[in-house]
């Protein structure tokens, strides 16, 4: 040690180059070993039984880990050996900020892989992917990408000596001036988002907004949402807009209730009046994906005597839904016809009475004196 001593290398020992490169190691080794081992204890909690929240937070963790560098981990660590060289003021101050800088750039890419991760599963599963939310996740990753690279450089900037105030400042002030020129279209950019992250409708979703445009969510953009109508056209509509509208959606919905009616006529006799709400009953019940809940004789209409249907169909499909109601008419024509049941249909009934006046005695005295005057010498 004492060789090592005497060599000098830019008026340090070799002595100190050494610890210094001991250092350096050892620092490497250490955050290369901490790295692989959080990814591996994350890979593991992943497989366990965990909630859905835990799972994803591993799964961030181990896309995190994913980002390492491993030549900004040599970077780091040879400034940190080299700080205990004992060199100028000067010299340590400039190290100093370069192990900030290069601990920013890992940050930076630690939170940017981190980002990727969890918006991963922002993603609608199960649909194509090339109909995926694509704009709303892409203004997230932005926004959030644009928040965390301010926060670090201004961070390092502070850290090397530099004012930031003023910058801040401006960045306000530019800020609200931006706000106030780009205020529609930031409107539409939140809402956006908002539909994004509170999801009151997906890509694939049927929905009604205001009863008065329906169709299948085609796209969700960063200013507007396109339906694909019925008819094949494509509805355009503002995403401001359709959050301030009533949004109907039937992709969610779990069953259908659906309620009918229907008249038979005035001389259907009593006994079979009183049967027909339970052979409803048997028709619906005997059909797949239906719940019976009522069917009443509900009153005396003009011409008929009208009963009122409800059942439920267990499933959100329209054709389901419209293939169950059609065979419930068809097995109740069927039931009608069985008993002599006849349907009403719109009638109207004239009653003339049995004596008819052909002339009142006003008229015929009337009729007398034309005749008269008819009758008198010119």
């Amino acid at each position: 040690m004492a060789v090592l001593q005497n060599w000098m290398v830019f008026g340090i020992s070799l002595e100190s180059w050494l610890y210094a490169l001991i250092t350096t190691c050892l620092i490497y080794l250490l955050l290369d070993v901490l790295t692989r081992a959080t990814a591996h204890l994350a890979k593991r909690r992943i497989a366990l039984p965990l909630r859905v929240a835990s799972k994803r937070i591993n799964q961030v963790v181990v896309g995190m880990a994913s980002g390492s560098k491993r030549y900004l981990y040599f970077l780091f660590s040879l400034l940190i050996g080299l700080q205990t060289l004992l060199l100028p003021a000067t010299l340590e101050l400039r190290l100093f900020q370069a192990g900030v800088i290069v601990v920013g750039i890992q940050l930076l890419l630690w939170i940017n892989r981190g980002i990727n991760t969890w918006l991963e599963d922002l993603d609608i599963s199960g649909i194509n992917p090339d109909l995926r939310k694509r704009a709303t996740t892409t203004t997230m990753v932005f926004l959030l990408r644009l928040a965390v690279m301010l926060t670090v450089v201004l961070t390092v900037l502070a850290n090397l000596g530099v004012n930031i105030t003023a910058f801040v400042a401006s960045l306000g002030i530019g800020g609200i001036a931006i706000a106030l020129a780009l205020q529609t279209i930031l409107s539409d950019l939140f809402a956006s988002l908002s539909i994004g992250l509170d999801k009151p409708f997906e890509v694939g979703d049927f929905i009604i907004v205001d009863e008065v445009m329906l169709g299948t969510v085609e796209y969700i953009g960063v200013k507007t949402t396109r339906l694909r109508s019925l008819g094949g056209e494509q509805l355009v509509r503002s995403n401001t807009e359709l959050l301030k509208s009533v949004i109907r959606n039937y992709k969610r919905m779990a069953e259908r209730r659906i309620v009918f009616s229907f008249g038979i006529r005035y001389e259907t006799p009593l006994a079979k009046v009183g049967q027909l709400g339970s052979v409803l009953g048997e028709i619906i019940s005997a059909i797949d994906n239906t719940r019976f809940d009522r069917a009443h004789f509900v009153k005396f209409g003009a011409s008929s005597l009208d009963f009122e249907v409800v059942y439920y169909v267990l499933s959100s499909d329209y054709n389901t839904y419209m293939d169950i109601q059609q065979r419930i008419n068809l097995e109740l024509m069927q039931a009608c016809a069985q008993r002599g049941i006849l349907f009403a249909r719109p009638t109207s009934i004239l009653h003339f009475g049995s004596e008819v006046r052909l002339a009142t005695a006003d008229v015929e005295a009337a009729n007398k004196d034309a005749a008269t005057l008819q009758n008198m010498p010119g």
